[in-house]
């Protein structure tokens, strides 16, 4: 079990009594379900700390010194901080897990499984950051346990919510039993799967078309079920999956795809929402590069229907720079090295300054303000497009007439071209103005600001004159 231990943290107490619904205290709900989650370690044969077992005030000084003292900062230290919830929107419900910026997703993306296998609403689990200074995260259980424990913040539900309020009152022993099976699993390697209740947490890396071969569905099925319009997914994100029955899930058609010039596995995956190993896997394809003509095995693909439309590849010049690299390249314009070589007849990496190169995704004009374009990937945001770019989230929406954030895969967006002596605007700091927030004010980044300021620090000063990058 990897010398597992656990520190539990019954929240608030004595003179603290959080979230308060007529009265009901959270105080002694996070008390209740400590004692019974100390139970169940105990029994599991797990080292275990609670934290305080009487309805005791503790400062936060005083309860992170009692979370370190109980096994030291080691990463086989796993806090639980038990809470219960408040909204001032009435129908807020469900449960959601918050876990610290030094460790990964796995831990709480488990529990917030294990809540949902025990038939509690789920929300998500997730970071949160200082907002003054966004290294740092915001809840001091957090930002003050050591560098190597692994602690989390667990709300089972809201308090002001008379239904979430009467299931964790009702069946918070379910919710505990699954949360230390969850934790214990974590560390014994194990994946915490769905249970009856047909709900799946993404992870990293997940696609829908991947989602829906895992649980024997079909995409379009889970997108009906979750009234979802595009193939975008969030990390976090709580999806419903259709119940699994092999005789009315059909058979996933195969169809083909004759490669174009401009071509690469990964856009040919993104078009037909599959994935690169899963059209290597069907063709017998040993690598990645693919030849104009060639007749591809397409999962998902029925050619008896239309197809998606191509989306058309601009191919023009660049003319190499010093610096540059083919990768460098590759990446600036969302192609690969394979495919600039495979255009430009290159044998070898090596670049020379001044050497033209054709560039798919490119588009040469002599107009000096042409606008480039970019097809969409998974995973973009308008923010990450505008910072790789070098422009901001508004002017692309200003060129292509868009009027929300929402982007699909297979898009294809006009860039502004970056073309101006005056390469940055200015802003003058307000009170509660933070780098953090006016770099998401202005679709750019808190390094990007420090750097074209000549800033050592996150400190502001109300009145200071900020040069703020286009």
């Amino acid at each position: 079990m990897n010398n597992l231990q656990v520190v539990i943290d019954a929240g608030h107490g004595g003179t603290d009594p959080g979230a308060v619904s007529g009265n009901i205290y959270e105080k002694d709900l996070t008390l209740m379900i400590s004692k019974y989650m100390y139970e169940q370690f105990q029994k599991r044969g797990i080292p275990v700390t609670l934290i305080r077992d009487t309805d005791e005030t503790i400062s936060p000084d005083e309860r992170v010194r009692r979370i370190l003292a109980a096994y030291g900062d080691n990463p086989n230290v796993v806090i639980l901080s038990n809470h219960i919830n408040s909204s001032t929107t009435p129908s807020s419900e469900g449960a959601e897990v918050i876990y610290a910026l030094r460790n990964n997703s796995t831990l709480a993306e488990n529990v917030l499984q294990a809540f949902a296998n025990s038939g509690q609403v789920v929300r998500k689990f997730y970071q949160r950051r200082l907002p003054s200074d966004t290294s740092k995260d915001y809840y001091f259980i957090h930002r003050n346990t050591g560098s190597k424990t692994q602690p989390l913040i667990i709300e089972y539900g809201f308090i002001n919510n008379p239904t979430d309020l009467a299931r964790i009152q009702n069946n918070y022993k379910t919710y505990v039993d699954n949360i230390v099976d969850a934790v214990i699993a974590t560390f014994n390697g194990e994946e915490i799967l769905p249970d009856d209740e047909n709900v799946y947490i993404v992870k990293a890396g997940d696609t829908l078309y991947s989602i829906a071969k895992k649980f024997n569905t079909t995409v379009d099925e889970i997108k009906r079920l979750n009234n979802l319009t595009s193939n975008t997914l969030s990390i976090g994100q709580v999806l419903r999956i259709p119940n699994s029955s092999s005789d009315n899930v059909p058979e996933t058609p195969i169809g083909t795809y004759t490669v174009k010039a401009g071509d690469t596995l990964y856009g040919i995956a993104n078009k037909f929402n599959t994935t690169v190993d899963e059209i290597k896997r069907l063709n017998n394809l040993t690598s990645n590069i693919l030849s104009i003509g060639q007749v591809l095995k397409i999962p998902g693909l029925n050619n008896d229907e239309t197809p998606t439309p191509d989306i058309p590849v601009i191919t023009g010049n660049y003319t190499v720079k010093k610096g540059d690299t083919l990768y460098s390249i590759a990446q600036k314009y969302n192609t690969t090295v394979d495919e600039i070589k495979r255009l430009n007849n290159l044998t070898s990496n090596t670049l020379s300054i001044g050497q033209v190169l054709k560039i798919p995704n490119l588009s040469n004009d002599n107009n000096t303000n042409t606008n480039n374009t970019y097809t969409v990937v998974s995973g973009d945001t308008l923010w990450s497009i505008a910072r790789k770019f070098n422009t901001t989230v508004d002017e692309i929406k200003k060129l292509n007439n868009l009027t929300n954030n929402m982007l699909s895969i297979g898009q294809v967006l006009k860039i502004p071209s970056n073309n101006s002596s005056n390469n940055y605007t200015t802003y003058t700091v307000k009170a509660g103005d933070s780098l953090w927030s006016i770099s998401r004010k202005y679709g750019t980044t808190v390094d990007a600001i420090k750097s074209l300021n000549g800033l050592s620090s996150n400190n502001l000063a109300i009145g200071q004159i900020l040069k703020i990058p286009n």
